[in-house]
Order: C-alpha cells, then sequence, then structure tokens
C-alpha cells in the first residue's frame, strides 16, 4: 500500500500549477474539467512518484461545507476487488462510507471513507 496522492483546494489553479514547476520541479497533468459540477483540477507529479492534486471548484468560496487547504489523502491498494475489500472491512470496523466505491468522472476507481477524526481518505486502485 501507497499514499496515491494528497489533494488540496486552491484559490488559483494555474498560479499554484505554476509555483509548484518553478520551485518544485513539478510536472503537470492534463486539466481535468468536470461541467456538471464546476469542478477542476490539475495532478502535479514529482521525480519521486509523489502526486500531489490541486482543485478548485466554482462554488469554492461561497460553500461553507468546502474550504481551501488540505482535502484528503488517497491510498492505491492494488485492484478494484482490493478497493471493495478494503472499504468494506473498514466498514464493517464502523467507520463511515461517504462515497463509492465507484469509478469517477475522471477514471479513478475508489471509494470515500472517514478516518476517526473525520479526515477523508480515498481508497483507490494503484
Amino acid at each position: 500500500m501507497r499514499i496515491e496522492h494528497a489533494a488540496v483546494w486552491v484559490k488559483d489553479l494555474n498560479k499554484i500549477k505554476k509555483f509548484y514547476e518553478t520551485y518544485f520541479g513539478a510536472t503537470s497533468g492534463e486539466l481535468y474539467h468536470n461541467e456538471k459540477t464546476g469542478f477542476t483540477s490539475y495532478f502535479l507529479s514529482f521525480d519521486t512518484g509523489a502526486r500531489l492534486e490541486i482543485m478548485n471548484k466554482a462554488e469554492l468560496h461561497t460553500n461553507n461545507d468546502v474550504t481551501l487547504g488540505y482535502a484528503h489523502l488517497a491510498f492505491g491498494v492494488g485492484t478494484e476487488k482490493d478497493v471493495d475489500q478494503l472499504t468494506e472491512k473498514i466498514v464493517k470496523a464502523g467507520y463511515p462510507l461517504l462515497n463509492g466505491p465507484r469509478v469517477t468522472g475522471d477514471g479513478y476507481y475508489e471509494a470515500v471513507i472517514a478516518d476517526p477524526e473525520g479526515n477523508l481518505i480515498e481508497i483507490t486502485t494503484d
């Protein structure tokens, strides 16, 4: 198991993308835009294999449910079956399943659970 990526909400995707490219050698993937929800993001990759997802949503500045900064940690656990099995194990232990398992708009197979303090954890394929 490995941390697949970390994600942060940001105000200005392009400004943040340029910052990480300039100072930390990040390589940006293509812009993802979900027209239905207004969600946009870039995945930034680093030489070590680590990835950072920077995200924005049209309602970011008016929605009390979305705050800038940390959004979630994503753990790559293997196959879709592995995602299903770990998700089931965690839910049976009493932790809430918030979403999924499902295929997201950008092609991930994932489930979202909350840790004991409510932090969001994505369980995803590698």
